[in-house]
């Protein structure tokens, strides 16, 4: 049974309509959620517009009042409604954005606009029309492994489940970390590791206890997005330092360690987002040779690091290998390769660092989840994560060719063909932000260039993940689109 849902009061425009299904595997309050949030980001819904009233909405959907009621507070919550006294529910306004910088390569403190990418990572699509997101589909990872896990910790009961658990972290998880570290050549003890509620965390509590508003923070360009948005709401200048195959422009970074004088830079060694790319050994030493000359901090993201082979397989320079972890921080986790869910991170630094770390940590967040990192330490203690992560990657191997011949017959320019990965960066040949725009009205979600890069500006260039380009509808798209 289904029923239609208007979503607009009678006087307006009504949007499409939407469709309950009783039959489906979610319940109707997440139903309702769910086709809410997708009218606002599609411009269906703005800012204003006024909700059905919780009775009309019952009366019309056949659905009780108590579902419309939790289903508007789960949008409340969510910043996307308002409830005005007497008046009803409401479309939020967006909060407006503030103008681009004006420097090239420098990103003033402002709100980014990346929330719309994130949103819609949420949005449950079907990872088949989602090759711009950065997570791999849920049925190459392993949920019985972590279910099992879970059943384990769930039995040791008492007060290991109830309390606040360390503010370092779990120990024997800390421990685990060690074995994993000396097997990249990275000598580092249980008290050099701060656990985190994954990398985003890390990074935060790195650039809040190392730089101050008003400070110079280094990223690679591309890189990562979300930290732009992070560091500037910290009050810091982002520079981005261009990102070539083998590592960064080394000409180009010592410049500006001589103009600006950096108190970190936050860079991918490994697999580095979005190009898949890894640092030669001769950009690691150069990198590290201006680290030192300029007295800047190596932020080292390896969140990426369990889909790559081995150095035994193909090359991979790790800075934090080869400073041991005296100028070099080093971050990594289980996001991409357990369970996002579980939001498992940590910072290996040098021991002193790692008590300033734990302190930042008490300070902004008391503890993080031991429940969480309980988990992953069984999982690492069992031996059957090594074989979990060999399966993703021959997934990867087998996914890889295929999907880069398919992007050369779309006509898109593959800029780096890196041997491995999740991601390659592709040349459109037009504005991939007007693309991406396109993309959202056919329910294929892309990454555009612009959203990688602390400039912000349109690009024809954009990040596809090659584990998310099974279906059929992303091509026909591209084809169209493109038109070859």
């Amino acid at each position: 049974m289904t029923n239609t849902l208007p979503l607009a009061p009678p006087a307006a425009p009504a949007p499409p309509s939407l469709l309950l299904a009783r039959a489906a595997g979610e319940t109707l309050i997440d139903q309702i959620v769910r086709s809410v949030v997708a009218r606002i980001d599609e411009r269906l819904l703005r800012g204003g517009a006024r909700m059905p009233s919780i009775r009309q909405f019952a009366a019309t959907q056949g659905v009780s009042a108590f579902t419309v009621v939790a289903a508007y507070d789960k949008l409340v919550g969510a910043g996307l409604l308002e409830s005005r006294r007497g008046a009803g529910f409401f479309v939020r306004a967006p909060a407006p954005l503030s103008a681009p910088a004006p420097a090239a390569g420098v990103v003033q403190p402002q709100l980014l606009d990346v929330t719309w990418l994130v949103r819609n990572m949420f949005r449950q699509a079907p990872i088949g029309q989602a090759p711009g997101t950065g997570t791999l589909p849920a049925d190459w990872l392993d949920s019985a492994l972590i279910g099992n896990a879970l059943r384990d910790v769930s039995r040791q009961g008492g007060a290991a489940l109830l309390g606040y658990g360390a503010p370092q972290g779990f120990q024997p998880l800390r421990q685990d970390l060690q074995i994993k570290l000396a097997g990249l050549e990275i000598a580092a003890t249980p008290e050099q590791f701060v656990l985190t509620m994954g990398v985003t965390q890390a990074l935060d509590l790195v650039a809040r206890e190392f730089a101050r508003p008003g400070d110079t923070i280094f990223v690679d360009d591309p890189a990562w997005f979300l930290m732009f948005g992070s560091f500037a709401a910290l009050g810091l200048k982002v520079i981005g330092i261009p990102r070539l195959a083998d590592g960064p422009d080394i000409a180009l970074l010592a410049e500006l360690a001589a103009l600006h004088k950096p108190k970190l830079y936050v860079i991918n060694s490994v697999l580095h987002n979005p190009t898949s790319t890894s640092l030669s050994a001769a950009k690691a030493f150069q990198v590290l040779r201006l680290a030192e000359e300029h007295d800047f901090i190596l932020v080292e993201d390896d969140i990426y690091c369990d889909l790559h082979p081995g150095s035994a397989v193909q090359p991979a320079t790790r800075l934090a290998a080869l400073d041991q972890l005296r100028r070099v921080i080093y971050l990594g986790g289980f996001s991409k390769t357990l369970s996002a869910t579980l939001r498992v991170g940590f910072i290996a630094a040098a021991p002193e660092w790692a008590v300033r770390l734990t302190d930042r940590k008490i300070l902004t967040a008391l503890t993080s989840g031991e429940i969480n990192e309980r988990v992953v330490h069984k999982i690492l203690a069992s031996g059957l994560y090594r074989k979990h992560t060999e399966r993703v990657r021959a997934r990867l191997d087998l996914a890889r060719p295929k999907a880069l011949r398919q992007i050369e017959r779309a006509g898109l320019r593959i800029e780096v063909a890196a041997a491995t990965g999740m991601f390659v960066w592709v040349d459109a040949g037009c504005d991939t932000n007007a693309l991406t725009a396109k993309a959202m009205q056919q329910g294929v979600l892309l990454a555009p260039a612009s959203l990688f890069s602390p400039r912000q500006l349109p690009s024809t260039r954009m990040r596809l993940n090659v584990a998310a380009l099974q279906d059929p509808a992303v091509w026909r798209f591209f084809e169209r689109e493109l038109g070859r």
